[in-house]
């Protein structure tokens, strides 16, 4: 192990989070599960701060940082909706989302050629906004009730960015396996 790897031991601890964190939303811990969530939220930011700066990415990071981001988000999705929490349908739009993003990049890798996992901006934005919404539940469940409306207006915002960067995945890499195929 060197320390190219660490980035890529960050995003591990952070997918090993995730099981603290769910049984701790389960178990209506939120002032927990919200303290955890928030350090793999800051272990996020760290892993891609050490890739970057000391040129530590690696096609292995690529990949570990964004499953990592996903494994959390969604298990989290899941949870706050089988509690009542998060609405259903924006559950399914966000577990839809993903899953039309990876069967595509699956089929064009396998099909036309290698995909890089490089998110675009609407897709970090979408990442940003579902993060909110889950530390704006956790912290209005755990330490201080947050306005109703607020937490209305951050739904309707991820249900946005959502089908926003879904779409725009679709056309971006529908529009490059045309121009690659010629069909």
């Amino acid at each position: 192990m060197t320390r190219r790897d660490i980035p890529n031991l960050i995003s591990v601890f952070r997918i090993v989070l995730v099981l603290p964190i769910l049984i701790m939303m389960l178990n209506r811990r939120f002032d927990l599960a919200l303290l955890l969530f928030a350090i793999a939220g800051a272990s996020d930011g760290l892993d891609g701060y050490l890739a970057k700066k000391y040129q530590w990415q690696s096609e292995l990071g690529g990949w570990l940082d964004p499953i990592a981001d996903k494994i959390l988000l969604i298990t989290s999705y899941l949870v706050l909706a089988s509690i009542g929490l998060l609405p259903i349908w924006l559950m399914v739009s966000v577990i839809v989302r993903d899953l039309v993003i990876v069967t595509g990049g699956i089929i064009y890798f396998t099909h036309i050629e290698q995909v890089s996992a490089d998110p675009s901006l609407i897709s970090k934005l979408n990442t940003l906004t579902q993060i909110t919404l889950v530390l704006i539940i956790m912290f209005s469940e755990g330490v201080f009730v947050l306005p109703s409306w607020l937490i209305d207006y951050m739904i309707w915002a991820v249900l946005a960015t959502t089908v926003l960067s879904g779409v725009h995945y679709v056309w971006v890499w529908g529009r490059r396996a045309h121009n690659n195929t010629g069909s």
